[in-house]
């Protein structure tokens, strides 16, 4: 049985015993740094067992995690080695499954019967899709111009699909207040049972191979701090001996992040009248913004936003190559390109790319490739 460990602010350092979600200074909270070693396992929960807050309620796994590291030809054309994290693969084509599965695993042990996300995305399908795994009822609460079409592949699973009307940005910390009124767990983009999930990535890349440079494709700033938070686990305990560079990527039609970063400043600001092909990061307020800037300071890393254009001819290249993301997953190989031809990357650099979903969820904006219509008579003049 695991032993209950702290939460802690990473901006005031506030400390609680209590599973809390945020901090009363108004930050997200952090489990403390988690200490053991790796085992033989066939997943990377059992492998990593030690560094997870909660027993991973392994009988119910869809199968999350262990995703493939892929080497990319983009990397020879920029003069690196690139290597492709392709998180797509996961049951509900997102990284958001394995965040997802250790909160429901807290969430059953807790003696919870209901749970719920905001989110009208990858979010709402991974928590629609494992509350009906786990026997929970499941609150998905979306903006109310999320479409009937994203909706379907929400409401598929079984759980409550409600469109709330009103201000979407403070649906965020309602959702928090109600679900500790009403005794549903609200499984939220940095939540920290979710940011402890995503630790697995940073575990199964440094199992492979470890990299000067990460590039995360970052929006509320939970996958970015879960993701660090691993590779400085894995060095506290002597695993590896240098982190890499973790670039955080924002679209620049909303880079809240970014630009704070740019500017010098502590804290984030609402970026105001977002646009962007890459919806899936198109956070104009990210509740771990601070969080991550603070990380950003701390370590030396960095913060990269690249264009709409940009974006939409990474997902070609990557589509060149057999792999069909969404355009947010598309970010980290845009700001790679700018990055190596400024020198910032430099060559010969091992670079890994989290891929972070699926291209078949934003279909609407693709181009397809060219059809050519032939009769069967003349079939082998057109194979020709």
């Amino acid at each position: 049985m695991k032993t209950k460990p702290k939460l802690i602010c990473p901006i005031c350092g506030a400390e609680y015993n209590e599973p809390v979600q945020r901090c009363s200074c108004g930050e997200p909270v952090e489990f403390e740094l988690f200490e053991g070693e790796p085992y033989i396992g066939k997943t990377v929960w059992e492998r990593f067992w030690d560094f997870w807050p909660v027993e991973p309620a392994l009988e119910l796994s869809l199968g999350e995690g262990d995703t493939p590291l892929v080497k990319s030809r983009i990397g020879k054309e920029l003069g690196v080695k690139l290597y492709l994290k392709n998180e797509t693969v996961n049951p509900t084509w997102s990284f958001k499954d394995r965040g997802t599965f250790l909160t429901m695993s807290y969430a059953l042990k807790a003696g919870y019967k209901a749970v719920g996300t905001v989110s009208t995305g990858n979010m709402a399908a991974s928590v629609s899709a494992y509350a009906s795994r786990f026997g929970l009822d499941a609150k998905i609460l979306v903006s109310e111009n999320a479409s009937d079409e994203k909706l379907r592949a929400v409401s598929v699973y079984g759980g409550d699909v409600i469109r709330v009307r009103g201000d979407y940005g403070r649906l965020y910390f309602e959702s928090l207040k109600l679900g500790e009124r009403l005794g549903v767990y609200f499984i939220n983009s940095d939540n920290p049972f979710r940011v402890e999930g995503y630790k697995g990535i940073a575990f199964e890349i440094a199992e492979e191979l470890i990299p000067d440079y990460v590039l995360i494709p970052t929006s509320s700033g939970g996958l970015f701090r879960g993701i660090a938070k691993g590779f400085i686990e894995l060095k506290e305990i002597g695993l590896i001996e240098e982190l890499p560079t973790l670039i955080a990527v924002q679209a620049e039609g909303c880079s809240p992040i970014c630009r704070a970063f740019k500017e010098g400043r502590e804290k984030i600001e609402r970026f105001e009248n977002p646009k962007t092909i890459a919806k899936a990061i198109a956070n104009p307020y990210p509740p771990s913004g601070n969080a991550v800037l603070k990380l950003l300071r701390e370590f030396g890393w960095l913060c990269v936003s690249v264009s709409d254009e940009e974006i939409i001819e990474a997902q070609r290249k990557l589509a060149s190559e057999g792999l069909f993301v969404q355009p947010a997953s598309a970010t980290g190989v845009a700001a790679l390109e700018k990055l190596t031809e400024s020198g910032v990357i430099s060559e010969g650099s091992n670079v890994v790319s989290i891929l972070t979903g699926s291209g078949l969820k934003t279909l609407s904006h693709v181009e397809g490739g060219k059809i050519v219509e032939c009769p069967l008579e003349g079939l082998e003049n057109c194979l020709r």
